[in-house]
């Protein structure tokens, strides 16, 4: 197909064919040559050009207007998510409901978790007094700088959930209920425990890290730390291992020996009563 101008009559532009199959494109490339000078000529057309662009400009306009609507109806269906499949095991996708939230500073303080599977879950700085983590399985989640207190006598439950792993480095867990937890291999440097409650927890392994500004804060006020496994701490504050021990803790390597204590324990405490 000639590359030249279409000439002003279609008889010679059709002379310049060379393939016969080219001549429905040069035949549209010439109607649209011959029409285009008219169309620019149209204020119709001029105006529907405007139009466009104010339609693209009340778009965005609207876009930014309702941003707070959309979010707020993002969070709603977040917390469906969250309350639907309370009390159930798995995710149920509450481990993205959760980071979305938290993401978006939302406070996540009485949320129910209980028994739910959420490994990885990163809600690192969030609000969450008050809330229920019993028997759900946060190994190596990311709770770091969290809030996990009491607030006007309420309490967080952490009973029984498996936080192996998991990065609880500068989390305020001042009054919380650790008993039973998986703590081992966890990140507890800089954490508040002030008056928790780590009866029959198991912290082996779990990292301290004594420093002057990762130190973990409030250990000699912990509640009870009875039956506790604390083999193999690493990094802890100077004394902190005797007065465990002293206070009902133990050190044991093979975690079913320690488990089997905890139960002869258990029976010995049932018969007495």
């Amino acid at each position: 197909m000639s590359d030249e101008k279409p000439r002003s009559s279609w008889r010679e532009c059709r002379k310049t064919i060379t393939y016969r199959w080219h001549v429905p494109f040069v035949f549209v490339e010439w109607i649209c040559w011959r029409v285009s000078p008219f169309l620019e000529q149209l204020a119709f057309l001029k105006v529907l050009e405007q139009l466009g662009r104010l339609a693209v400009l009340i778009a965005v306009i609207f876009y930014f207007t309702e941003s707070g609507s959309r979010q707020k109806a993002k969070h709603y269906q977040a917390w469906q998510v969250i309350n639907l499949a309370q009390g159930k095991t798995g995710s149920g996708g509450r481990k993205d409901a959760l980071q979305d939230l938290n993401g978006d500073d939302v406070s996540l303080a009485g949320v129910d978790i209980s028994n739910a599977t959420l490994r990885g879950i990163n809600l690192e700085y969030a609000n969450l007094r008050e809330a229920n983590f019993s028997g759900a399985h946060l190994y190596e989640a990311n709770l770091s700088m969290t809030h996990l207190y009491y607030a006007k006598m309420s309490r967080v439950f952490l009973e029984n959930a498996d936080l192996s792993g998991a990065n609880l480095s500068h989390a305020d867990l001042n009054r919380a209920a650790l008993s039973q937890a998986d703590l081992s291999g966890a990140d507890l440097s800089g954490a508040d425990l002030s008056d928790a409650y780590l009866v029959g927890a198991n912290i082996a392994e779990a990292n301290l890290y004594a420093t002057d500004i990762s130190n973990i804060m409030g250990w000699q006020s912990i509640k009870s730390i009875r039956y506790a496994n604390i083999y193999g701490v690493k990094s802890p504050p100077n004394g902190f291992e005797e007065w465990a021990l002293e206070h009902g803790a133990v050190s044991i390597e093979d975690a079913a020996e320690w488990i089997n204590l905890i139960s002869m324990k258990r029976q010995v405490k049932t018969q007495q009563k």
